[in-house]
């Protein structure tokens, strides 16, 4: 069993030493609760639950705490791959509930499986997620000062491997912050989140780079052909260089490879497979 997560990149928002602390703290819990939660659940339910755990925490752009984009509106993009089943799902710029990624594990069930805008907010009221608000003063005040000269790169992620040896990546995201609203991340993409039965990944960064690069897809094929994930993380990510992409990737191989590389300084992660490592 194995678990690693990630909560964007350090440059997005306050960069202190007092958020610093707190998110290696934060991670630090989560994947310990996380990690725990695996040893009697699948891969796929881990890393739903897990990246709940991470929406619900206001230090990362995810679910409680999302950027506001140009409009003043927050629009949510969440999606969950099941390497087991081979099914991707997802939500892109769905608005007003507390936990897209749970939105995302439902339409694991539909034949339709990704859904946008209002498609998908009908559809997470229908199946009883209750209107929320996820803005929270910090981000309003970000709003309002209109803060967009700054680098916004926010993003949670999650892979587990299970007991069976099944894989799942899940990934969540609030956006960039002043965004152009109907703006598509990567988050919902399979090229921002992705796993099969030899490899899991989920990104974070700037998403339209993720999107050129095809990140995480491209690394799980290249994991699935032999490569190690190292070299296969490492030579997609070298691909991006020409534009200067921007990029974190973490991921698991069902062989018990666990990897985490960023592109740019520095993506804030955490990790279990039985003893617990957290970014510094």
């Amino acid at each position: 069993m194995k678990i690693i997560i990630h909560g964007g990149f350090f440059s997005e928002s306050l960069t202190n030493q007092e958020i610093k602390l707190a998110k290696q703290e934060a991670l630090n819990g989560i994947v310990q609760l996380g990690y725990k939660h695996l040893q009697h659940h699948t891969a796929a339910e881990t890393a739903v639950y897990t990246v709940r755990l991470l929406e619900d925490c206001e230090l990362f752009n995810a679910g409680t705490g999302s950027q506001i984009q140009s409009d003043g509106k927050i629009r949510l993009s969440a999606s969950l791959m099941d390497g087991k089943t081979q099914r991707f799902s997802g939500v892109i710029n769905i608005e007003d509930v507390k936990n897209p990624i749970c939105v995302a594990e439902k339409l694991q069930q539909y034949d339709d499986r990704v859904l946008s805008g209002k498609g998908a907010c009908d559809f997470a009221i229908e199946n009883g997620h209750k209107y929320y608000n996820p803005e929270i003063p910090q981000r309003r005040h970000e709003y309002e000062q209109k803060l967009s000269d700054s680098i916004r790169l926010g993003t949670v992620g999650c892979v587990a491997l299970d007991v069976h040896g099944n894989l799942a990546a899940a990934t969540s995201t609030g956006g960039k912050g002043f965004e152009i609203p109907g703006r598509v991340s990567d988050s919902a993409t399979t090229a921002g989140n992705y796993a099969n039965e030899f490899a899991g990944i989920s990104c974070t960064g700037v998403g339209e780079d993720i999107v050129s690069g095809s990140v995480a897809v491209k690394i799980v094929t290249r994991v699935t052909d032999g490569m190690t994930l190292m070299a296969a993380t490492e030579k997609t990510l070298d691909e991006m260089k020409p534009y200067d992409g921007f990029a974190g990737v973490i991921g698991i191989t069902a062989d018990g490879q666990i990897y985490h590389s960023d592109t740019h300084p520095y993506m804030v992660w955490a990790l279990h497979d039985g003893d617990i490592e957290v970014f510094n």
